[in-house]
């Protein structure tokens, strides 16, 4: 069957470039992966993979992460395991409630 439909979407411009240098290392066009993507909702039914929201815990870890409270940090593997095997993973990083308000 000949191509002839179109699609237009509007995206961020450095998401566009992105993912279509990543699609030219795999050696794809772009219509070639969107056909791709089209096929596998097809083909499963849906979405080809998963869509959920985080629950509780998830969204407190990475807010956590965003603002660096918890966050272990070191120069090399052996560092952050000697830190992990001495606990200190387990000592909260002090995080104004200013600077956590500001990364949400």
């Amino acid at each position: 069957m000949p191509k002839s439909a179109m699609i237009r979407a509007r995206m961020e411009p450095d998401l566009k470039d992105r993912a279509e240098a990543m699609l030219e290392r795999l050696g794809l066009s772009a219509t070639t992966a969107i056909t791709l993507f089209y096929r596998q909702i097809i083909q499963r039914h849906g979405l080809p993979f998963e869509l959920r929201i985080p629950d509780a815990a998830t969204q407190d870890a990475m807010r956590d992460a965003r603002t660096g409270r918890g966050v272990v940090k070191a120069e090399s593997m052996d560092e952050l395991f000697a830190k992990l095997d001495r606990g200190d993973a387990r000592k909260p990083t002090r995080v104004t409630k200013r600077r956590a308000r500001s990364a949400r």
